[in-house]
């Protein structure tokens, strides 16, 4: 993979900090000449490091699908990051916060892949038939910047701030409902704290995913049979920490439940 030198200093710098657990400032103070167009190759920088050391991708995520979102971001498109096989955990599992920064968690509905999807022109009908089944999933997103402090090239860069999820609830094919009809709420420790509808995610995550395969393909990835793909969240995100117990709750989905030690 080439790189420059700046891209190859930011990615260090996000390396060491996932390995002290030492969160660091934003990249966009540290390395104000870093651009947008070196956020993706710093991101491929450490996903490699970690494929070197025997992880696996287990599929990507959608960041920035919603358009508060992209407002609050200053930008017009989604971002992604990669899935590794450790960020994957049971409904019902109690989740240590001391791996973890300042963990946060989003309302999610997962697409998992039948057959690989086609690209550069993927469209929605080729996502809907490639899908074998949608599943509910809480994304866990956490940040190597200090007190979530961050522009769009320090979160591109940290992988999308992306971290783990649990996928719990109902497997249904995508052709048996429609997918941006669906209503959650999350609750955290018995109380309702959010509430959303599929549909704020670009107006159908089905749309997302979409857009995910033709964007990666521009770097020379497919989206693989096999793969988890996370589209958005259709709620703000939400801090976790040590005692509590969250519950997403989907229209006709089941529910996922999840506690944090």
């Amino acid at each position: 993979m080439e790189r420059t030198n700046l891209q190859q200093q930011a990615a260090d710098l996000l390396w060491e900090a996932e390995q002290t657990h030492t969160a660091i400032d934003p990249l966009t103070e540290l390395l104000p000449d870093l651009r947008v167009s070196d956020s993706y190759t710093v991101q491929l920088i450490n996903i490699s490091r970690k494929l070197d050391i025997g992880r696996s991708i287990k599929g990507h995520k959608v960041g920035l699908s919603s358009k508060a979102m992209q407002k609050m971001m200053g930008v017009n498109e989604p971002d992604y990051g990669h899935l590794l096989n450790d960020f994957f955990y049971k409904n019902g599992d109690t989740i240590n916060t001391r791996k973890y920064f300042i963990p946060r968690i989003e309302v999610e509905l997962a697409y998992v892949l039948g057959t690989t999807l086609p690209a550069p022109n993927c469209t929605v009908k080729d996502v809907l038939n490639a899908t074998e089944y949608i599943q509910p999933a809480i994304e866990l997103i956490d940040s190597r910047i200090k007190d979530w402090k961050i522009k769009l090239v320090d979160t591109i860069s940290d992988n999308a701030s992306s971290a783990g999820l649990i996928m719990g609830g109902d497997k249904v094919k995508a052709t048996d409902f429609t997918p941006r009809l669906v209503g959650a709420n999350l609750s955290k420790n018995g109380e309702i704290i959010a509430t959303g509808a599929m549909g704020g995610v670009l107006n159908d995550p089905t749309i997302a995913v979409a857009w995910l395969a033709n964007k990666v393909h521009q770097f020379g990835v497919t989206l693989e049979a096999g793969h988890v793909i996370l589209p958005g969240s259709c709620t703000k995100a939400f801090d976790v920490n040590p005692g509590d117990q969250v519950v997403a709750e989907y229209d006709g989905l089941g529910k996922i439940d999840v506690g944090f030690s």
